[in-house]
């Protein structure tokens, strides 16, 4: 279940570090340390259970000397074994249902993280979510301190599901919090991504203009 909320949904890139990754439908980096942490287990507990999932044919694993990308084998199968279940009337449950029932899909996996109270994330995420408090607090001392963690899962749909990559977040964030307008508007990374298609357009609009102290500009083409 893990694996599955871990996994990206659509080909991009993720900034890992100093150096960028090329993931597939399916895939996901995966550090020991991290998902000890989101999963409150022991590193050794976490090892083990990845070790069992390879071991069964469930994923397979490309490691390097600093993280590692994990595969969900048959990835295809589990987005569609819902919307399978879902067709079938109760009253006519098969067996065949019932296992069907055991494999984790996506669709579960995602209603699970919902209830859960967990929020998934990485450095590279909360590190954005704590710059965009530190912004904000820079035009309003007394700005109440928002939950990181849901900020930084926020982030992370961002760059996973909507393929924007860090640069473009920190530069978006830091112009937010220079424009007189915006910064009183956009005081979170859901508003950030809901309106970055539009703040965008702005950007490119006011670079007609001279603008005074502005943020050094970005190449926003092909967004």
């Amino acid at each position: 279940m893990y694996c599955l909320m871990k996994a990206t949904h659509s080909e991009h890139k993720q900034l890992v570090g100093k150096q960028f990754v090329d993931l597939e439908k399916g895939q996901f980096v995966f550090g020991r340390k991290k998902a000890a942490l989101e999963l409150n287990m022991k590193e050794s507990t976490v090892r083990d259970y990845i070790n069992l999932l390879k071991q069964d044919n469930a994923i397979r694993i490309k490691s390097t000397n600093k993280f590692s990308i994990i595969t969900i084998v048959n990835w295809e199968v589990h987005q569609h074994e819902d919307d399978d279940d879902r067709q079938q009337n109760d009253s006519k449950m098969t067996t065949e249902r019932q296992q069907n029932d055991t494999n984790k899909n996506v669709k579960n996996v995602k209603n699970v993280k919902n209830n859960s109270r967990k929020y998934i994330y990485d450095d590279t995420h909360y590190n954005l979510a704590e710059h965009f408090y530190k912004r904000i607090l820079e035009n309003n001392h007394e700005h109440k301190e928002p939950n990181l963690e849901k900020w930084a899962s926020d982030i992370r749909l961002m760059m996973e599901r909507d393929n924007r990559n860090e640069e473009q977040i920190k530069y978006l964030i830091d112009w937010v919090q220079n424009d007189d307008f915006e910064m009183a508007n956009v005081l979170s990374p859901s508003k950030l991504r809901k309106r970055f298609d539009q703040l965008v357009i702005k950007i490119k609009q006011q670079r007609r203009k001279p603008q005074p102290n502005r943020t050094k500009d970005i190449d926003w083409e092909g967004m």
